[in-house]
């Protein structure tokens, strides 16, 4: 009987052993308890948005003239561009030593002066011409159907009407223009196109040195002196 005792006492004692010794953490559970940690930090260390660009400054040579202005600048070198390429006809076709005279002079004055304005246009990003208009065209061709006495008239008379007009124009921008650079362009070439309005006349009218005739009339163009 006692024998039993202790045989059973043993059995319950080994049965709580192995009771107590089934009862270990598995990994499993570790690992799945960190997961959560692991996918946090992930999200707070993820990259701020990318900041959206700045607007691109303002081009150089961008346009920033009135209208006036501009009007004016085409006008001006469109002329320029006339009267270099009538003068070269009139040394072609004309006969009066005063008209060549005169074709010399609108040649040696314009050339500077059209390179200029082409860089001041470009500078306040107009494009200037590069041609002439049909109204120039038409007078070319007009002209170029003419020799002698006759050309030197028809020419003369256009040059005195262009240049009354392009003085009006210029002391108008120079006046009322709104961009100073272009205003003080207009204001310095004033006095060569008074110049030029002025021998334009006497060859036109000889003998009056006070006054200018009114020319006949012809298509205009508006010239830079």
């Amino acid at each position: 009987m006692s024998n039993f005792k202790i045989f059973s006492t043993g059995i319950v004692a080994i049965a709580l052993s192995l009771a107590t010794g089934c009862t270990p953490t598995t990994p499993h559970d570790q690992t799945t308890s960190e997961a959560p940690l692991a996918q946090s930090v992930q999200t707070t260390e993820s990259p701020s948005p990318t900041a959206s660009p700045t607007a691109s400054p303002t081009t150089p040579g961008q346009n920033t003239l009135s209208s006036s202005d501009i009007q004016f600048i085409t006008e001006a070198a469109q002329g320029g561009l006339a009267e270099v390429q009538l003068a070269q006809l009139a040394l072609k076709r004309g006969t009066s030593n005063a008209v060549k005279r005169f074709a010399q002079r609108m040649i040696k004055d314009h050339n500077p002066v059209n390179t200029q304005l082409e860089k001041l246009a470009k500078k306040k990003g107009v494009t200037p011409p590069t041609s002439l208009d049909s109204t120039n065209q038409q007078v070319k061709k007009r002209l170029s159907k003419l020799t002698g006495a006759t050309f030197d008239r028809k020419y003369m008379n256009q040059m005195l009407e262009d240049h009354q007009n392009d003085v009006s124009a210029f002391e108008t921008e120079a006046k009322q223009g709104q961009d100073p650079d272009v205003k003080a362009f207009a204001a310095q070439k004033l006095p060569t196109l008074r110049a030029h309005l002025q021998q334009a006349g006497s060859i036109v009218n000889p003998g009056s040195s006070t006054s200018t005739p009114t020319p006949t009339s012809t298509p205009t163009s508006t010239s830079t002196p």
